[in-house]
């Protein structure tokens, strides 16, 4: 049965995706070298990390860095927030570089929520559902991410005005808004929410393995990844051979070939232009773990003042 599963192709709206394995939108991560380094090691969608569209109204050189997407990062995912349908209208003209756009509906940051964006949307469905609708009407292949609820579960009623609302998928992260990862991922309003409505549904909440993204896809179409990517692009290598094989490739094989991917992404960071060294630190903290000596390695990344050092040192870790 494993062998059924072998990297099932996904399609959302009239747009086909490779597989059905996503990388998760993630704030200060999910940069555009970053989605090319994941794509490389085997997703098959990512998106931009989530953009309050405000931020995107006002062009500033932070955003627009941002926005950046090229011919390999395809099909090419935004994912943007904002509290007002108004904002959505006046975005669309901004978004053309991309084929899918995803509405966040879901980010527990107190910032965002103060803004009445993210997971403070998942009080008022109903402005979720014209969000979608504005997009749609401009054209997008649009996507949702949602939590189970605010403070009250409510995620069977937002998944089907999401879909009703014309949404080409869904995306669940299957906790609370204001749940810690401490708290598991509830994965069985993932399998009611598949049984409720007929787009494609993305599983999303403590995926971490191949044996893990087996069972996400019992009951759901497709994977998102989240933290487990940061530092580990190979994770979606490791799970395509896991749905090939049934076999786990231990991650302790793939620390040689995610210290390169991080030098690849070095070197993308600089060719597109993103390079933002705080960014560059806190990345070099995930990618410089697992070995012996890891810890003294990331005090002295931690030290590097300039670019061409911080490359020049993960080198010599290979």
């Amino acid at each position: 049965t494993l062998l059924l599963f072998t990297m099932k192709s996904l399609s959302i709206g009239n747009i086909k995706l490779k597989n059905n394995l996503f990388l998760s939108p993630m704030v200060d991560v999910t940069d555009l070298p970053y989605r090319l380094i994941c794509r490389r090691s085997g997703a098959g969608m990512a998106y931009t990390e989530m953009i309050n569209i405000g931020a995107i109204l006002h062009e500033n050189k932070k955003t627009q860095n941002m926005l950046k997407t090229n011919s390999e990062d395809k099909p090419s995912g935004v994912q943007v927030t904002a509290p007002n349908v108004k904002d959505f209208e006046q975005v669309t003209s901004y978004l053309r570089d991309f084929d899918i756009v995803d509405i966040n509906c879901g980010c527990p940051s107190t910032r965002i929520m103060d803004n009445a964006s993210g997971s403070y949307l998942l009080k008022t469905p109903l402005k979720i559902a014209k969000y979608i609708k504005v997009l749609k009407n401009s054209g997008y292949s649009t996507t949702a991410k949602i939590r189970l609820g605010f403070k009250k579960n409510n995620v069977l009623r937002v998944a089907q005005l999401v879909e009703k609302a014309g949404a080409d998928a869904l995306t669940l992260h299957a906790r609370m808004s204001h749940d810690s990862y401490k708290i598991p991922a509830d994965w069985k309003w993932i399998a009611e929410v598949k049984k409720k409505i007929g787009i494609p549904v993305i599983g999303n909440g403590d995926v971490d393995s191949g044996k893990k993204a087996s069972e996400m896809l019992d009951c759901a179409d497709g994977v998102m990844i989240a933290r487990a990517a940061i530092g580990d692009p190979l994770i979606f290598s490791r799970i395509q051979q896991y749905l090939r094989t049934g076999k786990e490739r231990e991650k302790q094989l793939d620390l040689k070939g995610n210290l390169q991917l991080f030098i690849d992404y070095l070197e993308l960071a600089r060719k597109h232009d993103v390079v933002d060294l705080p960014r560059i630190k806190s990345l070099g903290g995930y990618f410089l773990s697992g070995f012996e000596g890891a810890a003294k390695a990331r005090g002295e990344f931690m030290q590097l003042r300039t670019f061409d050092d911080m490359k020049g040192f993960v080198q010599k870790l290979l």
